[in-house]
């Protein structure tokens, strides 16, 4: 197997960072960290495994349930914090974070065909775990006492993410270990981000949750398993003569799965609820 040495380096850093988190008391963060940390490089390990054979079944099962708890999430957990700070600039900022997530996604993606001396999809998922990583600490650090529930539901397409880029790897004849550092990128951010402390303004704060609620809402959204021709689901299939009817059933699988993805967090609220 050979190993990427910045895939490598990336795990490393991560390993150095954790003890500041949990010496500066921040010890979701680097539970949230380590948690995403485990399911890339877990579902990594699976997918390169997989080679040709990858089971199209699995992804969609797997983008579902993460779409869908990242959904529920951010509505629950994200914007009513936001909106509750300042309504107008919540609202902005909600709107902000849903469009400068899809203008960085489709601007980013073309900036991958500039002959970039670094995979595309590694480079795509690295981008996305830094930032998203930056924002997961500055909602730990300044709103009051968020549960793990939230970090855990926001970082579970960290899973089904690693297993379809570890397929196109493997495909293109790739190390797969590139991943490594994508799998640590949510903690190389969120450990120092939620060090900072931000003003005590509600317009500024409720910009800031509103943000972060919108970008994510763009990235869980970006996760839906679609599955059309020409799509990642029916690349990852590799579907020949019955495309077709392989999609329909595929289709399916995929609104069960991100309803049941919303229903999980919303039980497992509910049991928190009762529970405390």
């Amino acid at each position: 197997m050979r190993l990427s040495r910045i895939g490598l380096l990336g795990l490393i850093s991560l390993a150095v960072l954790t003890p500041f988190a949990l010496r500066a008391g921040t010890t979701k963060v680097a539970v949230i960290a380590w948690v995403a940390f485990a399911a890339m490089a877990g579902a990594a390990v699976l997918g390169g495994q997989a080679g040709v054979s990858t089971d199209a079944g699995r992804l969609v099962w797997g983008y579902g349930l993460a779409s869908g708890a990242m959904i529920t999430s951010a509505a629950v957990f994200i914007v009513p914090g936001a909106i509750g700070q300042h309504a107008e600039f919540g609202g902005f900022g909600i709107a902000f974070g849903i469009l400068v997530g899809f203008g960085a996604h489709t601007l980013g993606h073309r900036a991958t065909h500039t002959g970039l001396p670094f995979d595309h999809a590694a480079a795509e998922l690295t981008a996305h775990s830094l930032s998203a990583g930056a924002i997961i600490g500055l909602i730990y650090g300044n709103m009051p006492d968020p549960g793990l529930l939230l970090g855990l539901s926001i970082v579970s397409h960290k899973g089904p993410a690693g297993y379809a880029a570890a397929h196109r790897l493997r495909r293109s004849d790739k190390p797969v270990s590139i991943l490594l550092l994508p799998a640590a990128g949510v903690g190389l951010t969120a450990i120092p981000s939620a060090l900072l402390q931000l003003p005590s303004s509600g317009p500024v704060n409720a910009l800031v949750f509103g943000f972060a609620a919108g970008v994510f809402l763009h990235v869980a959204m970006d996760f839906l398993p679609r599955c059309e021709l020409g799509g990642e689901v029916y690349e990852v299939a590799q579907v020949s003569d019955d495309a077709h009817s392989l999609l329909d059933k595929l289709r399916t699988r995929a609104v069960l799965s991100t309803g049941l993805g919303g229903v999980v967090v919303f039980a497992a609220w509910l049991a928190l609820q009762y529970a405390g």
